[in-house]
C-alpha cells in the first residue's frame, strides 16, 4: 500500500509567490493613474506669506517637447501677487486676466516642465486647484483641469495643493499696490453731473451771459438815442411851424 505524497515547503512558497503577485497585478489595475502635473508648497498653510509653490508637468509625448504651460490661479490668488521664482532655461513669465504663462524654447522630448513662482499670500482656504494647460512642440494640449465630483476621481485631474489650517491670529493682507493701480486703470472716469457743471461750461455759460448784458445795454442806449433824436426833431419842427406862423400873422397885420 503506497503512502500519499504531501507538497514539499518548496511547492507552498511558490503557490503563495504566485498568489501575491496576482494581488499586486490586481491592486496595480485597480489604482487609478497619477496625476501627471503636480504643485507642492514650502508653507501648505492657509494666509500664509511669501509662499513658494512648484510645478512638476511630466512628459508624455515621445515626439515632442513642452513649450508652454498656462496655469488658471484659484479664487483668491490675483496674477498681480505671483512673481516667477525658477523656470526651464529661456522660458517667460506673463501674467494673463486669470493667471499666468510660461513659455519658451521647446524642452527635449521626454524631459519633464518644472518651475517655480513665489505668491504673496494664500487664501483662507482648505484646497487650492490650479488648472494647469500644457502645450507641445507638435502642437498637442494635454488640459489637466478637472476637479473630483461626487467623490470619483477625474481622469485628468488638476493640480491640487491640501492646505492646513490658518495660524492663530493670521490676517488676510490687502492686495497689492499692483492689483489696486490695475483696478482703478479699469474703472471708467466719473461723468460730470448736471447739477455740478465744469468749469468750462461756467466760463462759457458766464461769458455768455455777459454778451447778452452788454447787447442789451447797446440796444438800451440806442433806443435812448433813438427817442432823443425825434424828440429834437420834433421840437425842431414845432419851433418852425411857430415861426411860419408868426411870419405870417406878421404880414397879414401890415397890410
Amino acid at each position: 500500500m503506497s503512502t500519499p505524497t504531501r507538497p514539499s515547503a518548496h511547492a507552498g512558497r511558490r503557490l503563495v509567490l504566485a498568489a501575491a503577485v496576482a494581488l499586486t497585478a490586481g491592486l496595480t489595475l485597480a489604482t487609478p493613474a497619477a496625476a501627471h502635473a503636480e504643485v507642492e508648497a514650502d508653507k501648505p498653510q492657509a494666509l500664509a506669506e511669501n509662499v513658494t509653490l512648484s510645478f512638476v508637468s511630466e512628459a508624455e509625448s515621445e515626439a515632442a517637447g513642452f513649450t508652454e504651460l498656462r496655469v488658471v490661479l484659484p479664487e483668491g490668488i490675483v496674477p498681480a501677487d505671483v512673481t516667477l521664482g525658477e523656470g526651464p532655461k529661456g522660458w517667460k513669465f506673463t501674467a494673463t486676466k486669470d493667471g499666468y504663462t510660461v513659455a519658451g524654447p521647446a524642452l527635449k522630448a521626454g524631459v519633464d516642465a518644472e518651475h517655480k513662482i513665489r505668491i504673496r499670500q494664500l487664501p483662507d482656504a482648505e484646497e487650492l486647484a490650479f488648472k494647469t494647460v500644457e502645450t507641445y512642440s507638435d502642437g498637442e494640449i494635454s488640459r489637466w483641469i478637472e476637479l473630483p465630483a461626487d467623490g470619483k476621481e477625474a481622469e485628468q485631474p488638476a493640480p491640487l495643493l491640501k492646505l492646513k489650517a490658518a495660524a492663530p491670529g493670521a490676517k488676510a493682507v490687502g492686495p497689492s499696490p499692483t492689483a489696486a493701480q490695475s483696478a482703478t486703470a479699469g474703472a471708467a472716469a466719473p461723468t460730470p453731473s448736471a447739477a455740478a457743471p465744469s468749469a468750462a461750461t461756467s466760463a462759457a455759460d458766464t461769458s455768455s451771459a455777459a454778451a447778452d448784458t452788454a447787447s442789451d445795454e447797446d440796444s438800451g442806449m440806442s433806443s435812448a438815442i433813438l427817442v432823443a433824436g425825434i424828440v429834437v426833431v420834433l421840437l425842431v419842427l414845432g419851433g418852425g411851424t411857430w415861426w411860419l406862423l408868426r411870419r405870417r400873422t406878421a404880414s397879414s397885420g401890415e397890410s
